[in-house]
């Protein structure tokens, strides 16, 4: 319980200050050379159990899978954002980032009166915001964020191993793994690699 304690630290110490709905939000996808970038906005109830929730890059598949339904079951709300390669290559990664991150919350059913955003960038909101360097590992709103971008990021990426299987986007979800650098250099990009990334644009 100490541990899920100091993971509701920022949450308690927003609602001494008075903000009822809290969401915390953060990304998945900044890093890959292919796919969206996605985000989520979660608002979680006061005393809520997902002890074990973290970060969702310390987690095995296994782990955001079951996570990823109790956080949804538990939660007071959520939100998903997703921004396409179209927007990544045109707008950079960071504005895309923000820019998943605002549809996140926009799509949240109560409009929430703070923000946690995982990282030091705000955000075109009209509330509260605090950016908490590696918020993923001290905010369990933030941490249960992290595990639904992930999740519907991964889940995108296994979709798109369908259409694109010589990629095998499916083992490596974008990232520029050895396996996946390779596939790029003797097939070239595709339709949804990100053409102004290094790694990428030399093969154009």
């Amino acid at each position: 319980m100490t541990i899920i304690k100091s993971m509701l630290e920022f949450e308690v110490q927003a609602g001494e200050a008075g903000y009822q709905w809290v969401a915390g939000v953060d990304e998945a996808g900044r890093g890959p050379l292919a796919g969206p970038v996605t985000a989520a906005a979660v608002i979680l109830p006061n005393h809520v159990d997902l002890e074990g929730v973290t970060d969702s890059k310390k987690l095995s598949v296994a782990q955001r899978e079951k996570y990823f339904t109790l956080i949804q079951e538990r939660a007071v709300a959520y939100g998903i954002g997703t921004v396409d390669v179209e927007a990544i290559d045109s707008i950079n990664i960071l504005q895309a980032t923000r820019l998943a991150m605002r549809l996140a919350v926009e799509k949240l059913p109560k409009s929430p009166d703070l923000l946690l955003i995982d990282g030091n960038q705000s955000i075109e909101f009209p509330s509260e915001q605090w950016t908490l360097v590696k918020g993923d590992s001290r905010s369990l709103s933030i941490a249960s964020a992290s595990v639904l971008a992930k999740v519907v990021r991964d889940r995108i990426m296994e979709d798109y191993h369908h259409q694109f299987p010589q990629y095998r986007f499916d083992k490596h979800k974008g990232y520029g793994t050895k396996l996946h650098r390779e596939q790029i250099e003797r097939l070239g990009p595709c339709a949804i690699h990100r053409k102004t990334f290094k790694g990428v644009k030399e093969y154009l």
